[in-house]
């Protein structure tokens, strides 16, 4: 038991090690160039079962005296030599680019989009990723560009940050691997997961009684009133395109407006732990937005004022997803 923590605790310390290693040695950034002081490379296991066939050929050619085995053997070894060489040409000169990364609900897959460059030659069979998950392969042609978009799955509400992400070739031969570890200082912001459930809505934000009103609970503002005809003008996001594709016509669907004071969405009016508020805030903001319905919320130490829009929506939500983490 003793030594399981101890092999752990060395563990530990040689990652934090080479972690700041690695930092010093290629800090993160928005674009990163590979070049001999960011490129690795080490023989694959392909490469080491050639490396002991080329020892057994050479003890072979040592017992028999075999000029024959000799030259063979030679000539294999200057094989794996050059290898080498091609194999670290292939990632240097390699330029990597954040190309930015849109906002995702928990339990969605964060997708981050990387910009491979070519400053000079080709770069063949680049693969890229954050393992364990599989890396992606792609190829960049001479002095051209390459995209390609990596998934890591958001698994909490706040910011995914991928961390360093691994880089490597095996081309030509698969017998040495080139690699590096990458930091692209990436982020996307990540919003909770929307849960369905009573409206947690406050009647005004006024500090008069009188005017504040109680807090009102109920399946929700706007209700849901049936299907009219599509008038120019009409938001596209009430459509209802399941009547559409039954032939029925454009129609769109018809709430009923709430009169009277704003809707104001109150993280004390609902019941639960952080996180089920919060999910349950995200769907509300979600789905008055989708109706165009002005709101506004109110978080501890946050207020939104009442208003709609997109610009509305994404910083409530901004709100819900970054609540309690440390400015």
């Amino acid at each position: 038991m003793a030594t399981a923590r101890s092999a752990g605790a060395l563990k530990a310390a040689f990652k934090r090690r080479w972690g700041r290693w690695l930092a010093r040695r290629i800090p993160p950034a928005a674009s990163v160039r590979l070049n001999q002081r960011r490129i690795f490379i080490i023989p694959s296991l392909v490469g080491g079962a050639f490396a002991l066939a080329l020892v057994l050929m050479l003890l072979a050619a040592i017992n028999y005296q075999n000029s024959l085995a000799y030259g063979l053997t030679f000539l294999l070894a200057s094989v794996f030599v050059v290898a080498i060489l091609h194999t670290y040409r292939n990632l240097a000169g390699l330029i990597l680019k954040a190309s930015g990364a849109g906002a995702v609900f928990v339990g969605e897959q964060g997708r981050f989009r990387v910009r491979l460059e070519s400053s000079a030659r080709a770069h063949q069979a680049v693969a890229l990723g954050w393992p364990p998950a599989e890396l992606q392969v792609l190829d960049v042609p001479e002095l051209g560009v390459s995209e390609c978009e990596l998934n890591l799955p958001a698994q909490r509400r706040g910011w995914l940050r991928p961390g360093r992400m691994r880089v490597e070739s095996r081309f030509p031969l698969g017998i040495l691997v080139a690699w590096s570890w990458v930091d692209l200082d990436q982020a996307l912001l990540v919003y909770p997961r929307p849960l369905e459930g009573e409206l947690p809505v406050a009647a005004g934000a006024s500090d008069d009684p009188e005017e504040q009103g109680g807090r009102a609970h109920g399946r929700g503002a706007d209700d849901f009133q049936g299907l009219k005809s599509y008038q120019p003008g009409d938001s596209k996001r009430r459509l209802h395109w399941k009547a559409y594709s039954r032939g029925q016509g454009l129609l769109v669907k018809d709430f009923a407006a709430l009169s009277g004071r704003d809707l104001w969405l109150d993280f004390e009016v609902v019941g639960g732990d952080i996180e089920t508020r919060l999910s349950l805030l995200c769907h509300w903001v979600l789905q008055l937005s989708e109706r165009q319905q002005p709101f506004a919320m109110r978080l501890p130490g946050c207020v939104l004022p009442p208003d709609s829009g997109d610009g509305h929506r994404e910083a409530c939500l901004r709100a819900l997803a970054l609540y309690g983490s440390a400015p």
